[in-house]
């Protein structure tokens, strides 16, 4: 007979409670309910939205974005957009840029003056300290305008801009290098040539095998001890490569014509059905390989995979994603096909004339040039030419405000992740002799920057969300575009939009690029 305790415990097992109280069932139910109410109050809202405005006869769409808009940019890419779309494109532009070189900058100059506070230097420290308090305890807004204050009414004019003699314009301050005025201020510019696309073949060859020849030198390293400049070996090959590359690239036309222009007109001729058809089995396929890959790693020595309710939730939710994604590609969105194979042609189409004209023939232009600054007159004043690296009064004022803004801040978590390496790690380097600089490059600053990172992430968020300041001094980004386009054609909504998906575009990519790292530098345990 078995034992009463054993047999209570299997009864008590075999018996389910009501489903009412199963927390499997409740927690699926739980779920399913949020999101059936957020998808009805997303489309009750927008009904409601859409009866108010037809009621006030406020009319919808992105119409807009296909009409010309008849406004003239400050700069960028395009500075006589054909388009409404063309003109929120060319502020996208701007702002990406001011943001990404905005992030570079600020991580620099941040990193610096983190280090420079903790320097044992008492000037250097208290400088540093200086410049972290005034920059934090000021807000951005007021920076930018004092920067924008400051180059129109501090900085000369070009001489005397127009001579009166000759009507000629009269260079300054260093004529051809750099010019700064009241104007802005114009530096040389390193642009990518004809010839880049070809030199980047020979450059990618380097790069491989300087990694192949990164790995030989670890393993003379590891097996005889010696020092065998694994690095310095690599950045010599590249160096290497791009320099012989700089000679022999036109050698590389011929990729334009043999590779390019056929992908170009293959995709010309691909039926939009068959488009739609592999896109569908591409989102099929990736979410049973997905769903495979998760099944293979929770699987057991025993063989069975052992699953959580969650797990199941998951495992549903990605087929329902593939299922939705082929939905929308054979029904809903049957002309995304067409604009994936417009977009398609269009891009192999330039990337066979970067290697060539299209006919064969080869560009031997240098991969890398420099447009050097340049002036002309504009009526009976002198002005920025198109040459070089313009900086404008709004962009030069949003630009270093939002920089050493956010490098003060970019400061302060740099100190605090120095200050988080444990005080033997210094007092170990410092036994083995190694060099101040020698120790915070190769052990406290990798150490630091795993506690930095997820803060410094939300850094550069904030920097690419103040970039949207630059309205208050007229720079031509993405929300001074959109509040033009609107005010003429009183598609404020449909703007505003754009404005929050551009916006969240960037803050997701960022995001993803952090958690990359962040995943990158965490450490494994065993």
């Amino acid at each position: 007979m078995s034992d009463p305790t054993e047999r209570t415990l299997v009864e008590t097992a075999a018996t389910r409670p009501p489903f009412y109280r199963d927390a499997i069932v409740v927690k699926w139910l739980a779920q399913i309910l949020t999101l059936a109410v957020v998808l009805f109050a997303a489309i009750f809202l927008a009904r409601e939205a859409g009866d108010g405005l037809r009621a006030k006869s406020i009319q919808t769409g992105y119409g807009f974005l296909d009409v010309d808009p008849d406004i003239a940019l400050g700069e960028g890419i395009d500075t006589d957009p054909a388009t409404g779309g063309r003109a929120l494109w060319v502020g996208m532009v701007n702002t990406i840029r001011m943001a990404v070189a905005g992030i570079f900058l600020a991580t620099i100059l941040g990193t610096l003056i983190g280090i420079g506070r903790l320097s044992s230097n008492w000037l250097v420290a208290k400088l540093a300290s200086a410049f972290i308090e005034y920059m934090r305890n000021i807000p951005l807004l007021v920076h930018i305008i004092l920067f924008f204050v400051t180059i129109a009414t501090v900085f000369p004019g070009f001489g005397g801009d127009i001579d009166s003699v000759t009507g000629e314009v009269i260079q300054g301050p260093i004529p051809g290098v750099l010019h700064i005025s009241n104007k802005g201020i114009s530096i040389p510019r390193l642009h990518i040539d004809d010839g880049f696309y070809q030199w980047m073949i020979i450059v990618v060859v380097g790069l491989v095998t300087a990694r192949w020849v990164a790995r030989k030198r670890h393993e003379v390293q590891d097996r005889t001890g010696a020092e065998s400049y694994p690095i310095f070996s690599a950045i010599g090959v590249v160096l290497t490569f791009a320099l012989v590359g700089w000679f022999i690239h036109p050698i590389f036309g011929w990729v334009g014509d043999a590779i390019f222009a056929p992908i170009r007109d293959l995709l010309n001729g691909t039926p939009e059905a068959l488009v739609q058809v592999l896109l569908t089995i591409v989102a099929v396929a990736s979410a049973a390989w997905w769903i495979w890959r998760f099944f293979d790693a929770r699987r057991t020595p025993g063989g069975s995979a052992k699953l959580t309710d969650d797990d199941w939730f998951r495992v549903i939710f990605a087929g329902v994603i593939a299922a939705a994604a082929g939905f929308v590609f054979l029904v809903l969105w049957p002309g995304l096909s067409s604009w994936l194979i417009n977009s398609g042609s269009d891009l192999f189409d330039v990337l066979a004339n970067k290697f060539g004209d299209g006919r064969g023939s080869v560009i031997d232009d240098p991969p890398i040039n420099v447009s050097m600054p340049d002036l002309e007159k504009r009526g009976n004043f002198a002005n920025m030419g198109p040459s070089g690296l313009n900086l404008t009064q709004g962009f030069a004022a949003v630009f270093f405000g939002i920089v050493l803004y956010t490098a003060a801040f970019i400061a302060e978590i740099v100190r605090g992740g120095i200050l988080a390496v444990p005080k033997g790690q210094t007092e170990a380097a410092q036994a083995i002799g190694l060099r101040r600089s020698t120790m915070m490059r190769r052990i406290i600053l990798p150490q630091a920057s795993r506690v930095s990172l997820p803060p410094l992430g939300n850094q550069y968020l904030n920097l690419t969300k103040n970039t949207s300041l630059a309205i208050a001094v007229g720079y031509t980004d993405v929300v001074q575009v959109g509040q033009t386009i609107f005010n003429q054609t009183g598609r404020s909504l449909e703007v505003f939009i754009i404005w929050m998906l551009f916006y969240l575009a960037c803050s997701l990519t960022i995001s993803v690029v952090v958690n990359f790292f962040n995943v990158r530098l965490k450490i494994v345990e065993r």
